[in-house]
């Protein structure tokens, strides 16, 4: 198939390119003039200059393709004005997804995020894992990141409803190799191997390998089920924050952090951080939304993904590793702690 990407140089975007590549599908990729071309390095693909605000150049890149991939996002959870991600997260998933319709892409798969999904009870011991099906509320998308992923989730939803060859995919905390920026996650993991963090907050996630992200990708276009969800995670890969710095302790042999942060400490703190944002314009390091989504474990349940896409699942502990193992080897560390 001949397949068109945006955010082809992010962290999702970049292994999904890797892995067209590997099935022997073409790739257009959609890249903005500045972009680091990183994480594609050894990519065979079709750059096509420009981004998702552009309707014209949308529909130069889309011309011929028979799949379109919408993986651009804008993710931050604090800026000092929040319209340029509304616009880049909503605006731009209209423009993508309609244009795609418009030139006749006969799949085209819509990436959101787990955070449109409600989280598990915290009154139920022990946790149940969320679904697709989890009943969730616009009021309780709290942060703009959030809240600016479900609005475009449902325009997704709305053009499926019209009969529009529309799929969502909805991955958990990726890890694994090409994590440029890095994104939180992938900062975790370099915060853990820099000695920089000397505690943590009592929250969880679904850890699951960037490559079976990008992989339920493809596979939800070969398979999935028009204006259906598809959680892209990993049923081994609901680790508490304490599990996730032990495994990587025991990759690397660095010591995990053994003090726990009260919750309301760090939520102080935060306040306090963007307090200072707010006059130095420059983020805070632990952003408010960031701690109060912390405040619950973030974990959900692949079985539809599983069962319906046959969605690999690669354990957790080699994403750790592996990811561990790329940001040694591409300079993000010190010699010394090589």
């Amino acid at each position: 198939m001949k397949c068109f990407v945006t955010g082809a140089s992010g962290f999702i975007g970049s292994n999904l390119v890797h892995e067209l590549n590997r099935q022997g599908h073409a790739v257009r990729a959609l890249i903005r003039p500045n972009a680091s071309l990183k994480g594609l390095a050894g990519c065979d693909f079709e750059r096509i200059e420009g981004d998702i605000s552009n309707r014209e150049t949308l529909i130069k890149g889309l011309q011929g393709c028979d799949w379109c991939f919408h993986v651009a996002a804008s993710y931050h959870l604090w800026l000092p004005d929040y319209a340029p991600m509304y616009a880049a997260n909503v605006d731009g998933t209209r423009n993508v997804l309609e244009s795609a319709v418009q030139m006749g892409c006969s799949r085209i798969v819509y990436t959101s995020t787990v955070g449109c999904i409600g989280l598990p009870s915290p009154d139920l011991t022990p946790l149940v894992p969320s679904t697709e099906s989890t009943l969730v509320s616009e009021g309780q998308m709290r942060n703009p990141y959030k809240h600016s992923k479900w609005q475009a989730e449902q325009v997704a939803l709305d053009l499926a409803k019209k009969g529009h060859q529309i799929v969502i995919v909805n991955p958990s905390a990726p890890v694994g190799p090409r994590d440029v920026k890095p994104t939180p996650t992938g900062g975790f993991i370099l915060d853990f191997l820099r000695g920089k963090m000397p505690a943590y907050l009592d929250t969880g996630l679904n850890w699951v390998h960037v490559r079976d992200v990008a992989a339920g990708h493809i596979l939800a276009a070969e398979k999935g089920r028009v204006g259906q969800r598809y959680i892209l995670g990993n049923a081994e890969g609901n680790w508490s924050m304490k599990e996730a710095l032990r495994v990587l302790s025991e990759i690397t042999g660095k010591p995990a952090p053994r003090v726990r942060v009260p919750y309301w400490v760090a939520l102080t703190a935060a306040h306090l951080n963007e307090a200072l944002s707010a006059l130095t314009k420059q983020p805070p390091k632990a952003p408010v939304a960031g701690v109060r989504m912390a405040r619950y474990k973030m974990f959900f349940d692949p079985s539809k993904a599983i069962h319906e896409l046959q969605l690999p699942q690669t354990p957790p502990r080699q994403a750790l590793s592996e990811a561990c193992d790329w940001f040694l080897q591409n300079g993000y560390l010190p010699p010394q702690h090589g």
